[in-house]
């Protein structure tokens, strides 16, 4: 059989990094000396199969990634990763955000926040001349995209034959190879444990991308399924399910210069990316988004200054914000001090000076290459014309269009239905659907949606949405008061802020939509032929785009395998490894101060001030001031540490992922990059890059000494 694309991408001589790359499981073969060269004492061949240990154990959370600790399906992600479920199972009377929560027994624990899931790989297989076929490739446009999704459609369809299972094609390289992934989607997640905010968000916004850190991000989750194993719905008679593997807790503390390598999904990753991309994304969208998160974390602030259930309600959403916010700051600062897009430009130059150094070469690529920078530079314009609508969108309007969608797909066949509104898709809808007032506050919502909308009715007519405008009943050059009477009018005229009411809708038909008076409903109504023609037209220019960037990456592959180097996919949300050493760094982000690779609970004591984010539990400062540290002490440190630094490729969706010694025992979870080296997402620096784990031996002394979590600990085999 032909080699593909991507075993042509790695068979050539490792010029890569060791601790650059997030490699896919079937790729560790081809860098097993490096892997063992860097001090791994597994085959490195064990590394690739998804049902043996330790990948079987290694699972996502759609989101964040996680991974079994015990055979009752006990599972351990970052505190972060169950901040949600926390909340909006807090009240102003049991706040356990504030206070932490531990259930002592199966009995106790509380079900996670509503679309929770855990996700557990069991297949990955290449499919790319299933979905590429010969018919596919002489296609553009939309007709190409309409295709390919037909392909996947049929795919994740008899990969879903078997019930309980979740199925989905993956495009790697951009959309010049894919690989379907079959994951155990199990449905009954339930929160077991999270420390108390001062030790799970220990330093707050403040310390989050910085170092030193002093954070317990950790907590628990359980997986739960039917009495015969299969995935169900929550119910009270579903039990714990029973991982084939899960991870054992190292017995020896880590110390700086030990291998260590992470195992988890991360999302996104732009090191493939044109310069014109780079160059957009830098210099409007990320200071686009920075301007409008800002925005968003003041108004909600405000909104909610006097309403602590409304202030709970969107704990998480804050959180979120706030992280994509400081991430996002960081990298513009990264960008800025930066010659990122001189060296892009310069390499991409010398791509093209490679194509066209040959006749076949330039037939081959150079098309390609210069229709795929003018089609994205079309993208990011439109992106631009609409991106204050997206914001200005109330939230039940959103939903309300969804459901209106949902509708009008389910009277087709179920192969023909949209992605997103097949059979497949309704338990993440019912249970989605009937959460969202939980994190929803009507004041709220309607303070951000006027502060967008009026930012979104200042531009030029032309690049107004006239269903948008007609459905709200707004023109342009409207003044707030009067957008602000209009928003009154079609939220009062809505009652899908009422859970039964909204659920309801999950089941009607089109011609109840279409005859509906709720203010919402119509407005979804309205808009939805003008959203369709819209939708195709995007994806006409998608399925163009897609084409082209293919064979863009394709030469560029070529390109890089003719210098001998290796080429790994961009990160896409399907499982990675990535590996490396424990290591401070020789300069710190002030360019004068080295850093340490390890933090210790001396630190918290430090930074401690009693309130706000660096307000520590008093049992934690008790036993600190106790030295009860029993067994977790490190014999270099004379103390606990709390947190340390390696040399890790990982981004976001690696939150949770379990970092692992040269045995693959779990000594720690990786959480947070460091602000300067976070641009890695798009420039990996050797030199300057690490991410932040959190030490087994803090998480475990806190569940211990402070939290008294012995029926977890006992559980997880920690004697």
């Amino acid at each position: 059989m032909k080699k593909t694309l991507l075993s042509l991408a790695i068979l050539t001589s490792f010029a890569a990094q060791a601790d650059e790359g997030m490699w896919m499981p079937q790729q560790l073969p081809q860098v097993a000396k490096q892997l063992k060269a860097a001090g791994l004492k597994l085959d490195p061949s064990t590394l690739t199969k998804l049902t043996e240990f330790p990948m079987g154990a290694i699972v996502s959370l759609g989101g964040c990634s996680a991974s079994f600790v015990s055979p009752q399906g006990l599972v351990v992600t970052n505190h972060h990763c169950v901040y949600n479920s926390v909340a909006v199972n807090s009240t102003p009377e049991r706040d356990l955000l504030a206070n932490g929560f531990l259930a002592k027994n199966f009995a106790e624990e509380l079900p996670a926040a509503p679309g929770s899931r855990v996700y557990v790989t069991e297949e990955v297989a290449n499919v790319s001349n299933q979905i590429i076929t010969p018919e596919v490739a002489k296609l553009s446009g939309k007709a190409r995209i309409d295709a390919i999704e037909k392909n996947q459609k049929k795919l994740v369809a008899e990969c879903e034959k078997e019930a309980g299972y979740r199925c989905t094609v993956a495009s790697y390289y951009g959309g010049l190879e894919f690989y379907r992934l079959k994951q155990l989607e199990i449905r009954d997640v339930r929160l077991v444990h999270a420390p108390p905010a001062g030790v799970g968000k220990f330093g707050g916004d403040t310390d989050n991308w910085m170092w030193p850190r002093h954070t317990g991000d950790y907590g628990f989750y359980r997986a739960y399924v039917s009495k015969d194993g299969k995935a169900a719905e929550f119910s009270k008679d579903n039990v714990p399910y029973q991982p084939k593997h899960h991870l054992k807790i190292a017995t020896e503390g880590s110390k700086e210069g030990d291998f260590i390598m992470v195992l988890g999904y991360p999302g996104r990753t732009n090191r493939h990316r044109l310069p014109s991309e780079v160059e957009s994304t830098f210099t409007w969208n990320y200071p686009a988004f920075v301007a409008a998160s800002g925005e968003t974390l003041a108004i909600i602030e405000r909104e909610t200054k006097n309403d602590p259930a409304a202030k709970l309600k969107y704990a998480g959403q804050i959180a979120s914000v706030n992280n994509y916010y400081k991430n996002r700051k960081g990298m513009l600062t990264s960008y800025a001090n930066s010659d990122f897009l001189q060296r892009k430009t310069a390499e991409h130059n010398a791509l093209k000076a490679w194509v066209n150094a040959t006749p076949a070469r330039k037939a081959q690529y150079a098309a390609d290459i210069e229709q795929a920078e003018k089609l994205i530079a079309e993208r990011d314009a439109n992106a631009k014309k609409s991106f204050y609508l997206g914001y200005a969108q109330p939230k039940f309007l959103s939903s309300a269009r969804s459901l209106y969608r949902l509708a009008n797909e389910r009277t087709k066949p179920d192969a023909e239905r949209k992605s997103g509104f097949q059979e497949r898709d309704m338990p993440r809808w019912n249970s989605v659907v009937a959460g969202q007032d939980r994190t929803y506050d009507e004041k709220v919502d309607k303070a951000l949606v006027l502060n967008f909308l009026t930012k979104y009715n200042a531009q030029p007519a032309a690049e107004h949405d006239a269903a948008f405008d007609a459905a709200l009943g707004i023109k342009p050059g409207m003044s707030q008061a009067e957008l602000k009477t209009a928003l009154d009018r079609i939220y009062a005229g809505s009652k899908l802020a009422n859970k039964e009411e909204r659920s309801a809708w999950l089941k009607k038909s089109p011609a109840e939509f279409q005859a509906s008076n709720d203010s919402f409903i119509k407005a979804a109504v309205a808009m939805y032929d003008a959203g369709l023609k819209e939708e195709a037209q995007e994806e006409e220019l998608g399925g163009k785009i897609q084409q082209a960037y293919g064979n863009y990456m394709k030469a560029k592959i070529a390109y890089m395998n003719s210098k001998g180097q290796a080429v790994y996919p961009d990160a896409n949300g399907t499982l990675r490894v990535t590996f490396g050493k424990i290591a401070g760094r020789d300069v710190g982000s002030d360019g004068t101060e080295g850093w340490t690779a390890f933090t210790t609970i001396k630190g918290v004591v430090a930074k401690h001030t009693g309130e706000g984010e660096f307000n520590a539990p008093a049992a934690q400062l008790a036993a600190i001031q106790a030295k009860d540290f029993g067994k977790y002490v490190d014999p270099k440190l004379k103390t606990v540490p709390v947190n340390y630094l390696a040399t890790l490729d990982i981004t976001g969706g690696n939150s949770g992922s379990a970092a692992l010694n040269s045995k693959a025992e779990l000594i720690g979870l990786a959480f947070d990059g460091t602000l300067d080296s976070i641009i890695s997402d798009w420039d990996f620096n050797k030199a300057m890059t690490r991410d932040i784990q959190v030490d087994i031996r803090y998480i475990l002394w806190n569940m211990k000494h402070v939290d008294k979590a012995d029926n977890l600990l006992k559980e997880m085999n920690v004697q």
